[in-house]
C-alpha cells in the first residue's frame, strides 16, 4: 500500500487552544480511545492519529476554524462518515481532524422544485427518507446509506447501484456551500437548472475529496418516486451474457432498468457461508449471476416486462435460470447478497481489490484476461469480480489463496495493482471509478492522466490551497 511521506509540523499548544474554542470543549476530542472511531478506516487497512477531532455545528465554526489553520499553516484532514475505501479521510500523519458530523440538517425539501439542500453531515438514508415523505426519491443509493454522508459522497463523487439510470453524485447535485482554505464561505446553493453565469465552480469541489475546499451543504435534485419495481435474480452462462441481457434488457423497457449487477458465483459461495439473512435464490449454481432491477412511474405492465426479458434471454441462450421477486422482502434478501459481495469477503482472508471502470462492451475481455493475469502473478488467488455492468464499473476483487497468509499476501497489493491497472489502460478505462484517490491511487496519477490535465489539477491546488493545509498528500 502507499504510505504518505509528507512531513507534518504538530500542532502548537496555542493553536490547538484556538481551534478548540471556536468549537467548545465537548465537540473536541482528544481522548484517544474516543477518537478511535473517526481514525480507523472502514476495512481497518489504516489507522490514523490526531492531536484533537474537531465537530462543528455550523458552517461559520467550520470558516472560523480554517482561518486559524490557514494563518498558523496547520493541516486539517475533512471528514464524512468514515465509510471511504482509499484512505482519503484518515490522519495519517497527525494532522487535525475535521468531522462534519454535526453538521446534519435538511434545511429545506422542496418538492415543486424536485430539490433538497441538506448540510454535509446528512446521512444518505435520512437524505432518502426526507424525499420519500414528499413522495420524492433522492436516486443516489450505497449500501452504507445509514452512515455514508452527502458531504462524503460529493466529495468522492460517490456512484452506487442506482447510476445506470439516475448517474454519480456529481449528477445530483445543483448547487453547493463551500468554505476554502483561507476561511472564505463560498455560497452557491441554487436550485437552478440553467445557470450560465460563467464557471462551473461547483464542479471543482465535487469529487476533489476535501483537497480544494470543505463542502458544508449541497442542494440536490430529486426525481419523482416510481409507482412500480421488479428485481429479479438471473443466472448466466459467462460475463458476455450479463452485458448481451443488457443490452436486451434496456431496449426492451425503453431505459427502465435501474440496476444492473453481476456477482461471480465464488464470491456469492463466500455470502452465503458467512452471511446472515442470506439463501441462494436460485437452486442450481453457475458462473455468474445478475441482480436486474426494473423501475416505471406505470402502476402497471412491469413484470410483463420482466418476464419479457427473461424469456428473451433463455430463448438466446443468455439466461440458464431465473425468478422474479414476489414481495418487497424477497428483494431485500436478493440485495443483501450484493451488498455483503465485497464485505464477506474478509472473511476468508486478504482481498486485494480495485475500484475500476472500462467501456461496457470491453467487461467481458477485462475481466478474462485480469482473471488470467491476477492467477499468473498469485497462483491460488481467487477473483471475484462484481458490479455496476451498466456504467462499465466493476468492482475487480482477488480474495487470497486458501490457506495463504493474509499479510504477506497483502504485501502483493502493489504488483497485483499493476497488472490489473495496465490491463485497464489497455481497455481504455480508469483505475477510479467511483471510490475516489485517496492515498491508495495516488502515486499512478501521474502515470496514467494526460500531462497536462495532471498539470492543471496541480495549479488548482496551488490556487485554491496554496498553503497545502487541506487534506495534505491526498489525490496530489
Amino acid at each position: 500500500m502507499n504510505e504518505m511521506s509528507k512531513p507534518i509540523t504538530a500542532v502548537s499548544p496555542q493553536t490547538l487552544q484556538r481551534l478548540i474554542a471556536v468549537v467548545g470543549e465537548k465537540n473536541a476530542i482528544t481522548d484517544k480511545d474516543k477518537q478511535t472511531p473517526y481514525l480507523v478506516e472502514f476495512r481497518a487497512l489504516w489507522t490514523g492519529h490526531t492531536p484533537v477531532v474537531l465537530r462543528p455545528g455550523s458552517t461559520q465554526e467550520i470558516s472560523e476554524l480554517l482561518k486559524i489553520c490557514y494563518e498558523t499553516s496547520t493541516a486539517i484532514i475533512p471528514q464524512g462518515g468514515n465509510t471511504g475505501l482509499v484512505g482519503g479521510q484518515i490522519p495519517h500523519n497527525g494532522e487535525v481532524l475535521l468531522s462534519l458530523n454535526r453538521m446534519d440538517k435538511i434545511r429545506e425539501v422542496d418538492p415543486v422544485s424536485n430539490t433538497i439542500t441538506c448540510e454535509a453531515g446528512v446521512t444518505l438514508q435520512r437524505a432518502r427518507e426526507a424525499a420519500a415523505n414528499v413522495d420524492r426519491l433522492y436516486p443516489q443509493l450505497l449500501p452504507s446509506e445509514g452512515s455514508c454522508t452527502i458531504g462524503g459522497n460529493l466529495s468522492t463523487n460517490a456512484g452506487g447501484t442506482a447510476a445506470l439510470t439516475h448517474g454519480v453524485a456529481r449528477s445530483h447535485a445543483l448547487g453547493l456551500e463551500v468554505v476554502l482554505a483561507d476561511g472564505r464561505i463560498m455560497n452557491n446553493l441554487n436550485k437552478l437548472k440553467k445557470d450560465n453565469t460563467g464557471y462551473d465552480l461547483r464542479d471543482l469541489f465535487i469529487g476533489a475529496e476535501g483537497t480544494l475546499g470543505v463542502i458544508t451543504a449541497a442542494v440536490l435534485r430529486m426525481v419523482p418516486r416510481p409507482k412500480s419495481v421488479e428485481t429479479a435474480w438471473a443466472a448466466i452462462p459467462n460475463v458476455q451474457a450479463a452485458v448481451d441481457l443488457l443490452g436486451l434488457a434496456t431496449e426492451l423497457t425503453a431505459g427502465g432498468v435501474t440496476s444492473f449487477e453481476i456477482m461471480a458465483r465464488e464470491g456469492i459461495d463466500i455470502v452465503l457461508r458467512h452471511g446472515s439473512g442470506v439463501r441462494d435464490p436460485l437452486s442450481t449454481p453457475s458462473p455468474y449471476s445478475v441482480l436486474i432491477e426494473l423501475s416505471s412511474q406505470r402502476t402497471e405492465g412491469l413484470r410483463d416486462s420482466m418476464e419479457q426479458i427473461l424469456a428473451a434471454g433463455l430463448e438466446k441462450g443468455l439466461v440458464l435460470d431465473a425468478t422474479i421477486c414476489d414481495s418487497l422482502e424477497q428483494a431485500k434478501t436478493f440485495w443483501r447478497i450484493r451488498e455483503l459481495f465485497g464485505e464477506m469477503q474478509g472473511r476468508e482472508g486478504g482481498s486485494i481489490k480495485h475500484d475500476i471502470s472500462v467501456p461496457v462492451a470491453r467487461i467481458p475481455a477485462f475481466i478474462e484476461e485480469a482473471n488470467a493475469a491476477a492467477i499468473k502473478l498469485i497462483p491460488g488467488c481467487r477473483p471475484m469480480p462484481f458490479g455496476h455492468v451498466g456504467d462499465g464499473n466493476i468492482h475487480y476483487n482477488i480474495t487470497q489463496p486458501v490457506g495463504a497468509d493474509k499479510a504477506a499476501y497483502l504485501k502483493r497489493w502493489d504488483d497485483m495493482n499493476d497488472v490489473v491497472y495496465k490491463i485497464v489502460l489497455k481497455y481504455g478505462g480508469s483505475v477510479s471509478a467511483e471510490h475516489g484517490v485517496g492515498i491508495v491511487k495516488r502515486d499512478y496519477l501521474p502515470k496514467i492522466k494526460d500531462p497536462v490535465a495532471y498539470d492543471l489539477m496541480k495549479t488548482l491546488k496551488r490556487t485554491l490551497d496554496p498553503k497545502g493545509i487541506l487534506n495534505p498528500g491526498k489525490v496530489l
